[in-house]
Order: C-alpha cells, then structure tokens, then sequence
C-alpha cells in the first residue's frame, strides 16, 4: 500500500519544488510587443553608435564597448522575438525620435511587472487538476481530490495574508506587537508569506 498517497506526494512534491524552488519573483510575463519594440531599437541604436565610433575614429577602446554593446543587444532582440510592427529605424534620427524614448520608458514599466503568485498559484493547480482528470482512475481521482483541498487552502491562506495587511495598515501602533506574535513562524513560511504578500 505504499502507492496509497503517490498523487498526493507527488503534487506536493510539484507544488513545494515550485513555490520554495523557484519563488514567485522568478516569475515573470512573456515579452510584450513593446518590449520586443524596445529590444529592436535598443539594437538598432547600439548599432548605430558602433558605427559612428568607427566613423568619427574614437578611440580604439570606445570602439570596442560600442561593439560589443551591439552583439550584446542582439542577444536580446533574439530572446524576445521581433515585434509584429518594427518602429521606423533606419537612421539614427530614426532612432532618436521622441517616440522611441516613450516606447523605452513604457518598456521600463512593463518589464518590472510580476504576475499575481495567487493567480499563478492556482493556474498551477487548475492545470493539476485537469491533467489529473485526464489521467483518470483511481489515482486521478485522489490527485483531483487533493489539488481541490490545495485549491481551497492557498485560498484560505490568501484570504488570511490579505486580512493580516489590512489589519497592519489600518491599525499602524499595533504593527511592531503583530510581528512579535507571528515571530514562531518558520523560517520557510516567513519566506512563503513574504512572496505572497500583497
């Protein structure tokens, strides 16, 4: 009978490698068409100033950065994919349009955005839970079974988390005596509470 909690153990076992693994600041969202814009440009623009290094017989040194800025930023443009639409650069006044400047910062802002380790966290789960379903059998069953529970206990603990920040901030003299009673908490569910924070 030692198979009896296989689907549990095992995604638990999934689950656990992912959040205490990998953490939700790993996760991040695919390029978007503006940051493949800035990418294409950022190249263009490196590529450019390796040119005029060359052409205006800067020094040797000079020349060598501006070079291997450019190969360093097609690295980028590879990762990320070419935008649907490439913005007009074929000159450096191309590249230095003010337009250009707004898809820089616009990139900048996006490129700092995380998902939401909630909706991740249950995408995850939905995801065991159909493949679980798929499986079938006795073992896809208990493995539906379980990922529900999971399901209903990263709610609960979401819920809690949201209540314990509302709590802090809207009673500011209590926040230092809330942190000393949370103080017996492990040092993995400080790590888990921290990432989930709102």
């Amino acid at each position: 009978m030692k198979t009896k909690n296989a689907p549990h153990k095992i995604a638990l076992a999934l689950i656990t490698t992912f959040v205490f693994l990998a953490g939700c600041e790993t996760l991040r969202f695919a390029p978007s068409e503006i940051q493949k814009k800035n990418a294409y440009l950022h190249e263009r623009a490196t590529m450019f100033a390796a040119d005029t290094a060359k052409d205006e017989s800067a020094s040797p040194q000079l020349q060598a950065l501006t070079s291997l800025a450019h190969l360093q930023s097609r690295s980028y443009t590879e990762y990320f994919g070419l935008p649907q639409e490439l913005p007009q650069a074929d000159t450096p006044a191309d590249v230095l349009l003010q337009s250009n400047f707004d898809i820089a910062r616009a990139s900048l802002v996006e490129s700092a955005q995380r998902p939401d380790p909630w909706d991740t966290a249950d995408a995850l789960l939905e995801l065991g839970i159909g493949i679980s379903a798929i499986l079938g059998g006795v073992y896809g069953t208990k493995a539906v079974k379980f990922l529900r529970e999971a399901q209903a206990k990263s709610q609960a603990l979401k819920e809690v988390i949201q209540g314990n920040e509302l709590f802090k901030n809207q009673n500011p003299a209590s926040t230092e005596a809330f942190k000393q009673a949370q103080q017996n908490q492990s040092t993995e569910t400080k790590k888990l509470v921290t990432e989930l924070k709102p």
